[in-house]
């Protein structure tokens, strides 16, 4: 008879090490930013600074209060980063500031108004302008965050056409940065107060009034 052998039990295998999640990346990370500035931004957009909550912000971003404040100190402070965000987003870009160049100096103006007029006419700049307008009694910084970020790569580059055209003679602005700002309060600013106030301007208007002011401003500019 042949001997029944008796295998040793096996010895138990060691549990799996609980997998520990890495610290994010600095792309994750940026992008976590983004997205919590993204809903603070609507979140402000929707409900304005005082009703807006940082808890309702944090649950919707999958966050909690204690990392949102690891962030921003309070609620004042992720307002301001958010209104800035909002403000990059809709800023147009040098390339499409500088396409607004073209071979006639009233068209070029009048394209460089239509595309600031465009700008605040989407339906988020719409609502950031009015927000930042409703919102600037408490905060009256960001009306320079807007123009800084938005406004003023235009008027620059405004400014350096009216320098241009002042030293070829065709027009005589002896401070042209200051001109490109006029220019923008004057051609630009009443149809986007049109605009925000609600009324809806068509593209005829709003070229027709264009038009009208730019005329004025060059006439205005024109070397006496």
């Amino acid at each position: 008879m042949h001997e029944r052998t008796h295998r040793k039990p096996s010895p138990p295998k060691a549990a799996a090490a609980p997998v520990r999640a890495g610290r994010p990346t600095r792309e994750q990370a940026r992008a976590r930013q983004e997205a919590l500035l993204d809903c603070a931004l609507v979140h402000f957009l929707e409900k304005g600074f005082e009703a807006a909550t940082i808890e309702a912000i944090a649950a919707d971003v999958n966050m909690t209060k204690r990392t949102v404040y690891a962030r921003y100190a309070d609620k004042p402070a992720l307002f301001r980063a958010a209104v800035c965000r909002g403000t990059e987003r809709l800023a147009a870009t040098q390339d499409v500031i500088s396409a607004t160049r073209a071979d006639d100096l009233k068209e070029t103006l009048v394209n460089i108004a239509k595309l600031r007029i465009a700008l605040v006419s989407t339906p988020e700049g719409t609502k950031l302008q009015r927000l930042i307008n409703t919102e600037s009694y408490r905060f009256p910084d960001i009306f320079q965050t807007y123009y800084d970020i938005a406004a003023l790569p235009t008027v620059q580059f405004l400014a350096g056409i009216l320098e241009v055209e002042t030293a070829a003679g065709r027009l005589a602005i002896d401070d042209p940065l200051l001109a490109a700002n006029v220019f923008m309060s004057m051609v630009v600013s009443g149809p986007v107060r049109f605009i925000l106030s609600g009324n809806d301007l068509g593209r005829e208007d709003i070229d027709r009034r264009v038009r009208f002011a730019v005329r004025l401003f060059l006439k205005g500019a024109e070397p006496r």
